[in-house]
């Protein structure tokens, strides 16, 4: 059985049951395992007098056609082979010799000794030109004697195409880049990804991209064709373009990229007149430097690009006529923001100053309404000596995420000032909205607070000077839960992947609270025979779902975006210290 966890949690076997830990219970765990391993590889000397011979097959994970002349290896490269011509692939594992002190030899380092008839299991990877791991998929799988494994590989998908001027040459060394909808902590984001330049054609490619929506924008180019510029005269450029021909990012089309899929992204640059702008700055501390943004005013927009003049302490450089919003951010101890707008309108225009302020600190107060004792523990260094940690620094981690896209700040708690600072605060936060994440392997997060704003479900807005404190309450008064997940005992000791001898996950299982929920998403895995169980569920209302594979893009904070899956899965409540038993249905990836 499985145990519902936090990711920070590790997983450890008992007895064909699986649970999660905290780190300070793994160590004497680690320590046992190690007493034991050696006897383990006794038995398979004495099992294993001859060859073992693995086999499979490498797949297109789209086609299920297979691959030929594909790489697969072992994780420390110690077994490699090609495939044939029909993706099939075998190895040849070599008899287990002893060192003497009952440790065996000849095996690679990730063997895994598993309880399948042959004793024996090895973790194998596969990869090819032109191939991507399926991010849906363990990149390693599990083989053994006597059991063909299948590795799939996902076909890589394209984006490419051709910049062009609006006299239909060719954009010579434009900058285009690709931006990807990523989830992130359950959110989905526009996360910038690869860069390239255009060719002398005017031709660019993105390769290697994994299946999922995509954004392509270029960056500003500056026309110094010596031919039409004149000393002293009008500066032309081009300004960025969003694919196919928008003025914004938020107005550009999204491309949807399926597996293999090649998409033809061409765009036309508009030539336009630049003119000099300057933005005084003031209080600018740059001992770590300082960041410079620029996107439309209505929108950000990434794709402009401005500098700053330490010498005449100044932001300073070209645009086209637009209102434009303007960001500088400093780093380090002393970090700071500042923003301003400016308009540019057929002539030089310089701004308002800038005054770049402090960025805020919130102190996070943590009232604690645990029932049960705690043997958890950390420790943190000054770079001299080590420091035990205490109070709620021991278990509670918090982060502020920014909630619009391409906002330049984020904020974690910050070191303590000493050893006898037990204060949890927030830092460094520039203006701004932020979701605010907390997590902890102790109990569970009952409430969070700001100014009466539920921060579990609602963002937080910092404002220059900002200092209102955040208020947690923490409990362990949490359910319990343990289930089946259905139609999976039932291929145990097959030979099938999941199988009762496999350390492979027979399903991946996430609990999404409903919208109103006071409850804490959880992902965990159930055990080859589809059983889970946890102790640490927090109270709530949720929506279980079981997966055959991993679902690395699930929106589970984004209501729209889960409203596909609200005829799926289970719909289960939990009240404090409630134990439950849950039978699942499995999602098939069809669906």
């Amino acid at each position: 059985m499985i145990v519902l966890r936090n990711i920070d949690e590790p997983l450890v076997r008992r007895d064909r049951r699986w649970f999660c830990v905290p780190i300070i219970q793994l160590t004497t765990f680690v320590l046992a395992f190690l007493f034991a391993i050696g006897s383990v590889f006794a038995q398979a000397q004495q099992i294993n007098n001859g060859p073992d011979k693995i086999r499979g097959t490498v797949v297109n994970a789209v086609t299920h056609q297979p691959i030929s002349r594909a790489l697969v290896h072992s994780p420390d490269n110690r077994f490699a082979v090609l495939t044939d011509g029909e993706g099939n692939f075998e190895f040849t594992l070599p008899k287990v010799e002893s060192d003497g002190s009952g440790m065996a030899l000849g095996r690679p380092s990730m063997v895994f000794f598993g309880e399948n008839p042959n004793g024996v299991s090895l973790w194998l990877m596969a990869r090819k030109p032109g191939f991507l791991d399926d991010p849906n998929e363990t990149s390693q799988i599990e083989a053994s004697p006597g059991r063909q494994v299948t590795i799939s590989l996902m076909p890589e998908a394209l984006i490419k195409g051709r910049v062009t001027l609006s006299t239909t040459e060719a954009a010579t060394g434009v900058n285009v880049q690709i931006f990807s909808r990523q989830v992130q902590d359950g959110t989905p984001r526009w996360i910038p990804a690869l860069s390239v330049r255009a060719n002398s054609n005017g031709e660019f490619r993105f390769a290697e991209l994994l299946p999922g929506a995509y954004k392509v924008v270029t960056h500003e180019l500056m026309d110094n064709d010596p031919v039409s510029t004149v000393r002293g005269g009008q500066l032309y450029g081009f300004p960025p373009v969003y694919y196919p021909s928008a003025t914004d990012f938020a107005a550009a089309s999204t491309i949807q990229l399926g597996a293999g899929q090649t998409f033809q992204a061409d765009l036309s640059l508009v030539h336009h007149p630049y003119y000099p702008v300057t933005i005084p700055v003031t209080n600018a501390e740059l001992n770590s430097g300082i960041n410079i943004t620029v996107s439309l005013q209505e929108t950000r927009s990434p794709g402009y690009s401005l500098g700053f003049n330490a010498t005449k302490q100044r932001i300073e450089g070209l645009l086209p006529n637009g209102n434009y919003l303007v960001e500088a951010a400093t780093f380090g101890p002393n970090a700071a923001t500042g923003v301003v707008n400016l308009a540019v309108a057929g002539a030089p225009a310089e701004g308002p100053n800038m005054v770049l302020t402090r960025n805020s600190s919130i102190t996070v107060n943590v009232k604690e309404e645990f029932t049960a004792t705690w043997d958890g523990s950390a420790s943190w260094s000054d770079g001299k000596h080590n420091f035990p940690l205490r109070g709620p620094r021991v278990y509670l981690n918090a982060r502020a995420e920014a909630v619009d896209d391409f906002a330049q700040s984020s904020g974690g708690i910050r070191q303590p000032s000493g050893p006898n600072d037990d204060s949890l605060v927030l830092e460094p936060l520039s203006p701004g909205r932020y979701w605010l994440r907390l997590s902890s392997p102790r109990g569970y997060v009952a409430s969070a607070t700001i100014g009466g704003v539920d921060l579990l479900h609602q963002p937080f807005v910092v404002g220059s000077g900002s200092n209102t404190p955040i208020e947690v309450t923490m409990r362990d008064d949490s359910a319990e839960v343990e289930g089946t997940v259905a139609g999976i005992a039932s291929a145990s000791v097959t030979g099938e992947p999941g199988h009762l001898g496999s350390s492979t996950p027979s399903a991946y299982l996430y609990w999404v609270p409903l919208p109103d929920s006071r409850g804490q998403f959880l992902e965990c895995n159930a055990s080859p025979d589809g059983k889970f169980s946890s102790q640490t569920v927090a109270p709530g209302t949720y929506r279980v779902l079981a997966f055959k594979s991993r679902q690395t893009n699930l929106p589970y904070r984004d209501a729209e975006a889960m409203r596909p899956y609200e005829t799926k899965g289970q719909v289960v409540h939990l009240s404090p210290g409630q134990k439950a038993n849950l039978q699942l249905q499995l999602i098939s990836s069809s669906e």
